[in-house]
């Protein structure tokens, strides 16, 4: 009995040995990636050999990952599989960087073998690289590139790439370790305000659900660009502008500067004030120091205030004949009249004349027209004329001579019957005088009167 209950128990164990699972298990793919905020499986390529006699596979674990094929996988003796297992963490994953995961493959009688597989656990922006080519301000184009960096296809990827040059957006799929690039338009107005250096390109990915945002740069080449123009306008008022405009992309120190000389520089105006003011002989220099932003634009404007100028000397003109005249002027006749209140109520004006002598003269003849239709009192103030003659329309003085500074007052009224309305005009008094042997003449001024309409008494 004993023998018999030793020979099941080995039989059994032999059994046990010989039905054991067997299998030999191969990983073909590589460096297989699972993005933690995605819900995607990760994919692991499997080559797997019955070394033993027909059986049946199951895929388990227990770190909470779902593993797929799920249920049995038959396998025959001898026979080798070609297996894609899946993998997908259930609910939210922590770690990150390389992670090595333990399941089991158990067979038909419960036995089982234990495997490892290693993949890595990135962050959605861990899979990507995006920058671009250069900024050259001379083109209205440029080149940017997303890239994949990873063993894992995106299909659907949805990106807006965001820079100070642009702004663009994208669909697209993206195969393994594949790069792609996309021409994006610039507006060259935009370009003009940036200083060069380097700018933050900036991916907004889109991705099964998850969004994220990776970084890069942009490099903007440096280049030096300053646009000078000068423009003159008016006449009178003569304007010379200087702009300066910094059309590159970096900062530029410019000198602006002009020579007026001293005469002309009183009727010039300046805008903006100039920073130095050096004199130079008779020449002024004004000198502006300025250092421009890309896109900024200097604007100096002179103006010559010509117009001052014909002015100044138009009244030095007028000044000069003034004083020449009152200078030379050996006698001045001044002339006026004042309007005269009469019993039989004619139209009556007094004449007065002022002759003043500034040099000593000798037979000075004083000669007054009259004008028409008028008469002449018979009463004069001052000196009485010489000859006061209706018919020839003529009053004279006569002096046998004037010493320098000597002034004489003559007068006398005119009448008419006739009333005078409107303006009144008594043509110049002329005087023909003698001085140092030789025969000159002299006239005083207009003079005027308003006559206006006069209400009869009641």
């Amino acid at each position: 009995m004993k023998k018999i209950v030793l020979f099941l128990l080995g039989f059994f164990i032999i059994l046990q040995f010989t039905s054991a699972i067997n299998l030999k298990v191969e990983k073909i793919s590589q460096n297989e990636v699972m993005i933690a905020d995605v819900n995607k499986q990760t994919v692991f390529n499997l080559s797997i050999t019955n070394l033993n006699g027909d059986d049946y596979m199951e895929f388990y674990n227990l770190l909470g990952f779902q593993m797929f094929p799920i249920g049995s996988t038959p396998i025959k003796k001898g026979e080798t599989k070609q297996i894609q297992l899946k993998i997908s963490p259930i609910g939210k994953i922590k770690e990150r960087g390389y992670y090595t995961l333990q399941y089991f493959i158990k067979g038909s009688n419960d036995s089982e073998i234990k495997q490892e597989l290693t993949f890595k656990i990135i962050e959605l922006k861990d899979a990507f690289e995006v920058g671009s080519e250069e900024v050259n301000p001379k083109k209205n184009t440029i080149i940017v590139y997303i890239k994949n960096k990873e063993k894992i296809d995106f299909e659907g990827l949805k990106v807006k790439f965001k820079s100070n040059f642009f702004t663009e957006d994208r669909e697209f799929e993206l195969g393994s370790e594949e790069k792609k690039e996309f021409e994006i338009q610039l507006q060259s107005e935009d370009l003009k305000k940036l200083s060069a250096g380097f700018y933050t390109l900036t991916a907004e990915v889109e991705y099964a659900g998850a969004r994220t945002e990776v970084e890069g740069f942009i490099k903007f080449s440096e280049r030096s660009d300053l646009n000078v123009s000068e423009r003159d306008s008016g006449f009178f008022i003569s304007t010379h502008t200087i702009t300066k405009t910094n059309q590159g992309n970096v900062n530029v120190e410019t000198v602006t500067s002009i020579r007026k000389s001293i005469f002309s520089s009183i009727f010039t105006t300046l805008n903006p004030e100039p920073d130095i003011v050096e004199r130079e002989g008779l020449a002024l220099n004004y000198i502006w120091e300025t250092e421009l932003k890309p896109g900024e634009v200097f604007e100096v404007k002179i103006k010559t205030h010509w117009i001052f100028l014909f002015l100044a000397i138009f009244f030095i003109i007028v000044i000069a004949t003034f004083l020449r005249k009152h200078l030379t002027t050996d006698l001045v006749l001044k002339k006026k009249i004042n309007f005269v209140h009469s019993k039989g109520g004619e139209f009556a004006l007094k004449v007065s004349i002022l002759v003043n002598a500034r040099r000593y003269l000798e037979n000075v003849n004083v000669v007054d027209k009259l004008p028409l239709l008028v008469k002449i009192h018979p009463r004069f103030g001052g000196d009485i004329p010489t000859r006061a003659d209706e018919k020839k329309r003529r009053v004279e003085w006569n002096f046998e001579k004037l010493e320098a500074g000597e002034r004489r007052i003559i007068s006398y009224i005119i009448y008419s019957k006739i009333g005078v309305l409107g303006k009144f005009a008594l043509p110049p008094t002329t005087a023909i005088y003698e001085k140092d042997g030789k025969i000159k003449e002299t006239e005083s001024n207009k003079a005027f009167f308003i006559a206006e309409e006069r209400k009869k008494e009641e």
